[in-house]
Protein backbone atom coordinates (compact mmCIF):
# COMPACT_ATOMS: atom_id res chain seq x y z
CA UNK A 1 0.00 0.00 0.00
CA UNK A 2 1.20 3.55 -0.74
CA UNK A 3 2.63 5.46 2.23
CA UNK A 4 3.11 9.09 3.22
CA UNK A 5 6.63 10.40 3.90
CA UNK A 6 5.87 9.82 7.60
CA UNK A 7 5.14 6.16 6.84
CA UNK A 8 1.37 6.20 7.39
CA UNK A 9 -0.90 4.48 4.90
CA UNK A 10 -2.80 6.38 2.21
CA UNK A 11 -5.25 3.49 1.84
CA UNK A 12 -4.57 2.50 -1.78
CA UNK A 13 -2.13 0.39 -3.75
CA UNK A 14 -2.40 2.42 -6.96
CA UNK A 15 -3.42 6.10 -6.74
CA UNK A 16 -4.13 6.13 -10.49
CA UNK A 17 -7.18 3.90 -9.90
CA UNK A 18 -8.90 6.98 -8.45
CA UNK A 19 -8.18 9.53 -11.14
CA UNK A 20 -10.53 11.00 -13.64
CA UNK A 21 -9.48 13.61 -16.16
CA UNK A 22 -6.40 15.77 -15.61
CA UNK A 23 -7.25 19.13 -14.04
CA UNK A 24 -5.19 20.86 -16.74
CA UNK A 25 -6.97 19.26 -19.70
CA UNK A 26 -9.35 21.58 -21.55
CA UNK A 27 -12.50 20.42 -23.29
CA UNK A 28 -10.80 20.57 -26.66
CA UNK A 29 -7.81 18.44 -25.61
CA UNK A 30 -5.35 21.24 -24.85
CA UNK A 31 -2.85 21.32 -21.98
CA UNK A 32 -3.59 24.34 -19.81
CA UNK A 33 -0.52 23.67 -17.65
CA UNK A 34 1.85 24.36 -20.55
CA UNK A 35 0.02 27.57 -21.33
CA UNK A 36 -0.57 28.93 -17.81
CA UNK A 37 2.64 27.71 -16.09
CA UNK A 38 5.23 27.86 -18.84
CA UNK A 39 7.84 29.29 -16.45
CA UNK A 40 7.77 26.10 -14.32
CA UNK A 41 8.86 23.84 -17.17
CA UNK A 42 9.86 25.87 -20.25
CA UNK A 43 10.95 22.82 -22.25
CA UNK A 44 7.60 21.10 -21.74
CA UNK A 45 5.78 24.34 -22.58
CA UNK A 46 7.79 24.77 -25.80
CA UNK A 47 6.99 21.19 -26.86
CA UNK A 48 3.28 21.71 -26.20
CA UNK A 49 3.30 25.10 -27.95
CA UNK A 50 4.87 23.57 -31.05
CA UNK A 51 1.99 21.05 -31.06
CA UNK A 52 -0.67 23.77 -30.53
CA UNK A 53 -0.78 22.91 -26.80
CA UNK A 54 -2.27 19.47 -27.45
CA UNK A 55 -2.27 17.18 -24.42
CA UNK A 56 0.59 14.69 -24.78
CA UNK A 57 -1.46 11.86 -23.22
CA UNK A 58 -5.00 12.10 -24.57
CA UNK A 59 -5.58 10.64 -28.01
CA UNK A 60 -7.17 13.37 -30.19
CA UNK A 61 -9.21 10.70 -32.01
CA UNK A 62 -12.67 10.74 -30.36
CA UNK A 63 -13.26 7.12 -31.45
CA UNK A 64 -10.15 5.82 -29.66
CA UNK A 65 -11.04 3.45 -26.81
CA UNK A 66 -7.65 3.48 -25.08
CA UNK A 67 -7.60 4.88 -21.55
CA UNK A 68 -5.03 7.66 -21.09
CA UNK A 69 -1.92 6.67 -19.12
CA UNK A 70 -1.85 9.73 -16.89
CA UNK A 71 1.31 8.56 -15.16
CA UNK A 72 3.24 9.35 -18.34
CA UNK A 73 2.60 13.09 -18.11
CA UNK A 74 5.12 14.95 -15.95
CA UNK A 75 2.54 17.54 -14.83
CA UNK A 76 -0.59 15.47 -14.29
CA UNK A 77 -2.91 16.60 -11.50
CA UNK A 78 -6.31 15.24 -10.52
CA UNK A 79 -8.13 16.65 -7.55
CA UNK A 80 -11.51 15.08 -6.91
CA UNK A 81 -14.27 17.64 -6.74
CA UNK A 82 -17.04 15.35 -5.46
CA UNK A 83 -18.12 16.69 -2.12
CA UNK A 84 -18.69 13.32 -0.48
CA UNK A 85 -16.45 10.81 1.25
CA UNK A 86 -14.89 8.42 -1.28
CA UNK A 87 -14.99 5.63 1.31
CA UNK A 88 -18.33 5.85 3.16
CA UNK A 89 -20.29 8.30 1.02
CA UNK A 90 -20.93 10.92 3.73
CA UNK A 91 -21.94 14.18 2.02
CA UNK A 92 -20.46 17.54 2.96
CA UNK A 93 -22.72 20.03 4.71
CA UNK A 94 -21.14 23.43 5.24
CA UNK A 95 -22.90 26.15 7.14
CA UNK A 96 -22.62 29.67 5.76
CA UNK A 97 -20.85 32.17 8.00
CA UNK A 98 -19.71 29.44 10.32
CA UNK A 99 -16.16 28.31 10.95
CA UNK A 100 -17.03 24.78 12.07
CA UNK A 101 -14.57 22.09 11.14
CA UNK A 102 -15.56 20.61 7.75
CA UNK A 103 -16.94 17.08 7.63
CA UNK A 104 -14.72 16.27 4.62
CA UNK A 105 -10.97 16.60 4.31
CA UNK A 106 -8.77 16.45 1.24
CA UNK A 107 -6.77 13.21 1.20
CA UNK A 108 -3.60 12.93 -0.89
CA UNK A 109 -3.09 9.58 -2.59
CA UNK A 110 0.36 10.26 -4.04
CA UNK A 111 3.57 11.37 -2.41
CA UNK A 112 7.20 11.69 -3.43
CA UNK A 113 8.97 8.36 -3.56
CA UNK A 114 12.59 7.71 -2.59
CA UNK A 115 13.25 11.39 -1.95
CA UNK A 116 12.17 12.44 -5.43
CA UNK A 117 9.99 15.46 -5.99
CA UNK A 118 6.26 14.91 -6.18
CA UNK A 119 5.00 15.71 -9.65
CA UNK A 120 1.51 14.23 -9.64
CA UNK A 121 -1.09 15.50 -7.24
CA UNK A 122 -3.90 13.00 -6.82
CA UNK A 123 -6.44 13.81 -4.14
CA UNK A 124 -9.88 12.65 -3.07
CA UNK A 125 -12.22 13.66 -0.25
CA UNK A 126 -12.67 11.59 2.89
CA UNK A 127 -14.76 12.35 5.95
CA UNK A 128 -12.74 13.10 9.10
CA UNK A 129 -13.55 9.68 10.52
CA UNK A 130 -12.50 7.66 7.45
CA UNK A 131 -9.44 9.87 7.02
CA UNK A 132 -8.27 9.02 10.53
CA UNK A 133 -8.93 5.30 10.01
CA UNK A 134 -6.89 5.22 6.81
CA UNK A 135 -3.90 7.05 8.25
CA UNK A 136 -3.97 5.33 11.63
CA UNK A 137 -4.79 1.74 10.74
CA UNK A 138 -5.25 -0.89 8.08
CA UNK A 139 -8.35 0.72 6.51
CA UNK A 140 -8.50 1.15 2.74
CA UNK A 141 -10.32 3.68 0.58
CA UNK A 142 -12.01 0.82 -1.28
CA UNK A 143 -13.48 -0.76 1.89
CA UNK A 144 -17.24 -1.18 1.92
CA UNK A 145 -17.89 1.26 4.74
CA UNK A 146 -20.87 3.11 6.19
CA UNK A 147 -20.62 6.52 7.85
CA UNK A 148 -19.73 6.42 11.54
CA UNK A 149 -22.55 7.23 14.01
CA UNK A 150 -20.65 10.35 15.11
CA UNK A 151 -20.43 11.50 11.47
CA UNK A 152 -24.16 11.00 10.93
CA UNK A 153 -24.93 12.87 14.16
CA UNK A 154 -22.74 15.79 13.08
CA UNK A 155 -24.34 15.88 9.62
CA UNK A 156 -27.87 15.74 11.05
CA UNK A 157 -27.04 18.49 13.56
CA UNK A 158 -25.97 20.72 10.69
CA UNK A 159 -29.10 19.87 8.71
CA UNK A 160 -31.28 20.71 11.72
CA UNK A 161 -29.61 24.11 12.15
CA UNK A 162 -30.03 24.75 8.44
CA UNK A 163 -33.75 23.92 8.62
CA UNK A 164 -34.15 26.26 11.61
CA UNK A 165 -32.67 29.10 9.58
CA UNK A 166 -35.04 28.39 6.70
CA UNK A 167 -38.16 28.22 8.87
CA UNK A 168 -40.67 31.08 8.85
CA UNK A 169 -41.29 32.99 12.03
CA UNK A 170 -43.52 36.04 12.00
CA UNK A 171 -42.38 39.29 13.57
CA UNK A 172 -45.09 38.91 16.20
CA UNK A 173 -43.71 35.52 17.17
CA UNK A 174 -40.14 36.79 17.19
CA UNK A 175 -40.83 39.80 19.37
CA UNK A 176 -43.78 38.33 21.31
CA UNK A 177 -45.71 41.61 21.61
CA UNK A 178 -48.48 41.82 24.16
CA UNK A 179 -51.62 43.16 22.42
CA UNK A 180 -53.84 43.10 25.52
CA UNK A 181 -52.61 46.25 27.12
Amino acid sequence: MEKTPQGTSVGVDDPYEFVGVCDYLTGDGKCRYAYDHYEHDPEFARERASDDYACPIVDPDPDADAEPDWGECPHFRCRNRDRECARCGLAEKRMAHDDERPLLEEHHLSYARDGTELSHEITIYLCRWCHAKIHNSWARVTDDAAPEPEAIAELEGRRSREQEELGFESAAERFETDDEG
